[in-house]
């Protein structure tokens, strides 16, 4: 990782390191997702299980918009220690499963009396039998697992067919069993994050040293994380579309690699719309990324197994891609 990337990413390394690991993700961030998929859930068994549902937006997102999504049955789990799961609050002594199955006396409402509240028998570990089990009964799963774990938790899903709408850091793009879902369209990011940073809610004891924190009114603290997407396999409609291209081929603009023959492109927008050979573009291209329009072919490497590279000097990460018409 280069040091703009590390820069970056910041925030997210000093929670991890002082175990101040409770990062809440804001309902609006949820929203402007989720509204991108409403036609997926219908009948469908929806389990958050990276996040602790008593506070969980997740959950509150979804039990308020049971009947208008159509969900057949809403159920979250939590760990029971606040220190494994980044993005999430995790304040409950023991592991907890909460279930809702829609409105009982007709306010629309998630009333507590509506809502099964049950202790787990383990630690509530989304790896453990006893959630695995819970994840067989599911449909779709939305949650914020933890970063470290991303890999392990991914591999969870697919082995298991199921489909899902997660967050994660942009560099989960680098590894290899990740980028290797994405070459086979098997994952994808979402729709709502392309860029920039996004404003996360922590605890009140939350050292706030970084630039980009603010305090609200009721005195709530909150920082700005860069490099967050949402990773899915879930389709929706702007995937599809093309990119419109621009620019226009020329051997000045566009050098090629020394070790690989394709040319680099720095910026998305920039790709040539008269060039039909290899191209090398950054990773952030995913945002953009219609499978109908590009070909993935590789990643970072050269003919000799070697970073791509020009002049001698290597760009960060690039993807090798080609056009499909």
């Amino acid at each position: 990782m280069n040091k703009k990337n590390n820069k970056n990413n910041s925030d997210l390394h000093r929670a991890r390191d002082s175990k101040k690991d409770e990062f809440y993700t804001q309902l609006s961030v949820i929203e402007k997702e989720l509204k991108y998929y409403k036609h997926h859930f219908r009948d469908k068994v929806v389990y958050c299980n990276c996040d602790d549902p008593r506070s969980s937006n997740f959950f509150l997102y979804f039990s308020h918009n049971f009947e208008t999504l159509g969900i057949k049955r809403l159920i979250t789990t939590c760990y029971k220690s606040k220190d494994i799961n980044l993005f999430s609050k995790n304040l409950s002594s023991s592991a907890l499963r909460l279930e809702y199955n829609g409105d009982k006396n007709g306010d629309k409402i998630p009333n507590a009396d509506e809502i099964g509240v049950y202790e787990l028998d383990g630690d509530g570990d989304f790896r453990s039998s006893e959630c695995i089990e819970i994840l067989m009964q599911a449909d779709i799963i939305v949650t914020n697992p933890p970063f470290s774990l991303f890999r392990e938790y991914i591999d969870q899903l697919i082995q298991h067919g199921k489909q899902f709408l997660v967050l994660g850091n942009v560099n989960a793009i680098t590894y290899k069993e990740i980028f290797q879902l994405i070459k086979s369209n098997q994952l994808w990011l979402g729709a709502s994050i392309s860029g920039g940073d996004i404003e996360f809610g922590v605890p009140d004891d939350y050292p706030l040293k970084a630039a980009g924190y603010r305090i609200d009114a009721n005195g709530k603290k909150y920082i700005r994380v860069k490099g967050i997407r949402w990773f899915t396999n879930m389709d929706y409609i702007s995937r599809n579309e093309d990119l419109i291209l621009h620019r226009s081929f020329s051997y000045e603009d566009f050098p090629k690699y020394d070790n690989y023959d394709a040319i680099d492109i720095s910026k998305t927008k920039n790709i040539p719309f008269d060039y039909d050979g290899h191209m090398g573009v950054p990773i952030t291209f995913l945002d953009k990324y219609n499978p109908e329009q590009f070909e993935i072919i590789r990643f970072r490497k050269g003919n000799d197994n070697k970073d791509l590279c020009i002049n001698g000097k290597c760009p960060y990460f690039r993807i090798i891609i080609k056009k499909k018409k």
